[in-house]
């Protein structure tokens, strides 16, 4: 019995998984309207670091893109309430956090994640930046979909505490 229960617990965390990169392919897609697939050679190549270590700095950016993307959404709602309030919008928090997760893109060579975050520092347009952070997440769930799935997992068991 306790074998067939993990089965299905298995199965069911894979649709979900299949389900949750599906729906992060299409965002992906909307946005750059291509099939972008990273590849870790270049980055292997250029840093001289081994696949193994650039794969776990792969996870730290993946768990750490979707914590930062809670904390996009609370500071373009702020911006947001600044500009339903006719006030002055202060985007350096936005930037100051888009700029630090940009290295890490940039120095992973996640093509997808350096526009994104380019994005986030450039441009004012409340609307876009938050397609940016929806999109942002979701290519973070395409690099690695079951890390990303387990992490989202942990966020969501942590935030009922």
């Amino acid at each position: 019995m306790n074998e067939k229960r993990r089965l299905e617990r298995r199965q069911t965390k894979n649709n979900e998984v299949r389900e949750l990169v599906l729906k992060a392919q299409k965002v992906c897609y909307s946005f750059f309207q291509n099939n972008y697939i990273y590849n870790s050679a270049e980055a292997v190549s250029e840093l001289g670091l081994d696949e193994e270590l650039i794969h776990h700095l792969i996870e730290d950016y993946i768990a750490q893109i979707i914590k930062a993307v809670t904390q996009f959404e609370e500071m373009l709602y702020v911006l947001q309430s600044q500009k339903d309030a006719n006030k002055n919008l202060e985007y350096t928090n936005l930037r100051e956090l888009a700029h630090k997760n940009l290295g890490v893109a940039r120095n992973l060579r996640i093509q997808d994640a350096t526009v994104l975050l380019a994005d986030l520092m450039r441009k004012d347009d409340l609307e876009h930046l938050f397609v940016c952070i929806e999109t942002l997440r979701a290519c973070a769930i395409v690099l690695k979909p079951e890390y990303a799935y387990n992490t989202i997992k942990l966020i969501e068991v942590k935030s009922t505490f």
